[in-house]
């Protein structure tokens, strides 16, 4: 078992699945360039598809990789773009991130079929949900109102307008929140896994 466990590992970091976990490192750091909020969340909180190169990048080539790339995507995006959140948004996009793409990709690696493909994305979308909102209420945005020099419910005056508590935020803004990205990254995932897939898997 241990030397299976070593395999994994020594396989995980060879030079040809490092290029392509840079490759969709990139590709995933690029498309986070294009990002947009939503009514429900405040400003701060935006929507982007760098998790569709995550997942495919974790469904190709395992959980670990997907990992990998959603670490590698956000630092390349820092060069790309800088930080408006004093590193903030992008450690909570790493954990976030990172169990999206860890249970989703885990699930699918037992059964690799497009129904197991599905299941991974719904128990990724959950998993991510349920520890953002833990992670945002307790870690992150503790963390930021610091860097900010406000307290909790400072963030209320950012948030949309039916939000009259940070508990509402949490409740109203980051769980739906969270629901939507997960939903349209796992439904273009869906769409360009095979294709992509394909070519990478033919790669040496």
């Amino acid at each position: 078992m241990e030397m299976t466990g070593n395999k994994k590992v020594v396989r995980v970091f060879s030079i040809g699945n490092m290029a392509k976990i840079a490759i969709f490192s990139a590709l995933a750091g690029v498309l986070m360039l294009f990002k947009f909020p939503i009514p429900i969340a405040p400003a701060f909180m935006t929507v982007d598809f760098g998790d569709v190169a995550t997942l495919v990048s974790g469904f190709v080539l395992g959980p670990i990789s997907g990992i990998i790339t959603v670490i590698m995507k956000n630092l390349i995006n820092i060069v790309l773009d800088g930080t408006m959140t004093a590193y903030v948004g992008e450690l909570s996009n790493i954990i976030v991130g990172s169990t999206f793409v860890g249970v989703s990709s885990y699930i699918y690696s037992k059964n690799k079929t497009r129904k197991s493909a599905i299941i991974g994305l719904i128990g990724g979308i959950v998993a991510m949900t349920i520890l953002a909102t833990l992670s945002n209420y307790f870690v992150i945005f503790p963390i930021y109102a610091k860097v900010m020099h406000i307290d909790l419910e400072g963030f209320v005056k950012f948030a949309p307008k039916f939000v009259k508590s940070y508990n509402q935020l949490i409740v109203l803004s980051v769980i739906p929140f969270n629901l939507v990205k997960g939903s349209l990254n796992a439904i273009v995932t869906l769409i360009v896994y095979k294709k992509i897939s394909r070519y990478f898997k033919n790669m040496r």
